[in-house]
């Protein structure tokens, strides 16, 4: 365990015996840090917030702090970072809300860029990536493997499916379906993640079947509920469209994303 002279570290904070703990750091109380977790300098961390291993966190990034909420009153609510992610400065995560179920938490490997935020009960998938200054709303759930733009902002209780690209200065205020790119302000569909599904190594077959279903989905012809069935006969079989339709079929409360007509 390396904890520089400078760091303060409360006492009922849980340290994992190989963390490295830099200067001017702040660990409170409630904190617990997984094995081979690094702080670079002057990293706060407050609060019942849980840091997954080997996950790095640098200068200035703020987690666990209370939910920027006005009904806050100091609740015991929970921030929970997963393993593997890089934090990089000024990144700030916040715990949940009781109204919100109480947690916060992000998956393994992620990649948070400078200054970008994660509000109060984001449930946030493995593997998602934001880029410089992104702000997610609270209550927003994001999927695996979904990419935020620099300075793109996510509403509350907006849903981003799993593959997903947003891009950079977007504003999104509507559920984007897995494998969809989406830019704007407001943001609008603008075809397929083609990029990266070829980045996942998606075989060319299934990238021809989810295009396929994408066009049936956002047709002029019928209703949403009739093309989505009509997705359903014709490409059910196929895991990524398959990914969609569940997507689509678990929350109808709000609107979907669409492009631009």
């Amino acid at each position: 365990m390396k904890i520089h002279p400078t760091a303060i570290i409360e006492e009922g904070a849980e340290l994992a015996d190989d963390v490295s703990i830099g200067p001017y750091c702040f660990v409170g109380d409630g904190v617990k840090l997984g094995a081979g977790v690094t702080l670079k300098s002057h990293v706060v961390l407050e609060g019942d917030t849980t840091i997954g291993e080997r996950t790095e966190i640098f200068p200035y990034a703020t987690l666990g702090q209370g939910p920027q909420h006005q009904r806050f009153t100091g609740e015991n609510t929970k921030l929970i970072v997963g393993a593997d992610t890089i934090v990089r400065e000024y990144v700030s995560m916040n715990r949940g809300t009781t109204g919100g179920g109480g947690v916060t938490k992000v998956g393994d490997g992620g990649f948070f860029m400078v200054g970008s935020n994660i509000a109060h009960d984001c449930q946030v998938g493995n593997g998602v990536i934001l880029a410089n200054n992104a702000t997610v709303g609270g209550h927003v759930e994001i999927g695996d493997h979904a990419f935020l733009g620099g300075v793109c902002a996510i509403h509350q209780f907006t849903r981003i499916g799993d593959y997903a690209f947003v891009g950079g200065g977007a504003v999104v205020v509507a559920d984007v379906i897995p494998y969809a790119s989406a830019f704007g302000n407001r943001a609008h569909l603008a075809g397929l993640n083609i990029v990266g599904m070829k980045r996942r190594e998606t075989p060319r077959d299934t990238i021809h079947k989810v295009r396929a279903a994408y066009k049936i989905l956002f047709d002029v012809d019928g209703t949403m509920a009739e093309r989505v069935e009509r997705v359903r006969e014709k490409y059910s079989q196929c895991s990524e469209v398959a990914r969609i339709l569940k997507f689509i079929d678990r929350d109808a409360s709000r609107s979907l994303m669409l492009p631009e007509r």
